[in-house]
């Protein structure tokens, strides 16, 4: 399935609660339940005005769609075309 980082542009993202932060999951969670088709939520992190998400769908159209049913922005999608880390200097 494809991977797709997810960039939303949230002013004040970083400001965010501990329950804020509780609440953004869980409504995402409950989304994800409902779309009816393979999607994993791998990780987001927090960084300055932003939430940049790792999501796992069949295509940007699903990621939009979990996007709207949970009223998160979603600025910005782009799939993932190759991994790399450390460890790729070594293959």
């Amino acid at each position: 399935m494809p991977t797709f980082i997810i960039e939303r542009d949230i002013p004040g993202a970083s400001n965010l609660t501990k329950n804020d932060l509780c609440e953004i999951s869980a409504k995402s969670n409950e989304v994800v339940a409902g779309l009816d088709v393979p999607y994993t939520w791998i990780t987001s992190y927090v960084a300055g005005d932003k939430i940049y998400c790792v999501h796992e769908a069949p295509s940007a159209d699903v990621i939009r769609e979990h996007a709207e049913r949970g009223g998160f922005p979603a600025n910005k999608i782009t799939e993932v075309s190759a991994v790399i880390g450390p460890q790729t200097a070594n293959a």
